[in-house]
């Protein structure tokens, strides 16, 4: 199903956030892939503002940024509970400043945290990792191995279809065969926080 922006968010961001409550909540495993963006789960406050206010500024939206922050903080309760979250960023994902360099740095001091909740892995794919096989695709969510949401510049792309939910679970296995976790991946996050200084 493809949803243009301007039909999701004609009632604000703040509707929007909510609108995807009932998914994130019945969602055991989430499968994340961000080539530019840190993703909603593991979002700060002020980060999230800055991308909510970016948005609203570019699609010419009511102001209700402060209500949808706090929707979408509030959505964050489920990293707590009992789904499980899988989320390979692409190194470039660490350096794009959102906000700025304060909240940039507080993002990934975050992200650093979030890594130790036991219901998150994070995987990082470093730059320099050889991309031959499988070079960087769209960012999606997948949930469960029900739905795919795809985010695009003019609309919001849902996929059901079984063949198309298996070839991003697939792509989904090729990334995490090139991206690095634990130690190696808090040494890539350390270093864009030292490169914001």
């Amino acid at each position: 199903m493809y949803v243009e922006w301007r039909k999701m968010e004609r009632n604000g961001l703040k509707w929007a956030q909510e609108s995807v409550l009932p998914l994130w909540e019945r969602t055991q495993r989430f499968r994340i892939y961000s080539p530019w963006l840190i993703p909603g789960p593991v979002q700060t406050a002020p980060y999230i503002t800055a991308l909510l206010t970016s948005i609203r500024n570019r699609r010419g939206l009511i102001d209700d940024v402060p209500a949808a922050v706090k929707v979408r903080v509030e959505k964050q309760r489920v990293v707590y509970g009992h789904h499980t979250f899988a989320i390979l960023l692409e190194e470039s994902a660490l350096r794009y400043r959102i906000g700025g360099t304060d909240v940039m740095a507080g993002q990934l001091g975050y992200l650093l945290s979030a890594m130790a909740f036991p219901s998150v892995s994070i995987g990082i794919i470093p730059q320099d990792a050889d991309r031959s096989a499988l070079w960087p695709v769209e960012g999606f969510f997948l949930y469960d191995d029900r739905t795919v949401n795809v985010e695009l510049v003019s609309a919001h792309l849902t996929v059901v279809q079984r063949h198309e939910l298996a070839m991003y679970a697939q792509t989904f296995s090729e990334l995490a065969e090139i991206a690095v976790h634990g130690p190696a991946a808090r040494a890539i996050i350390n270093a864009a926080i030292e490169a914001l200084e």
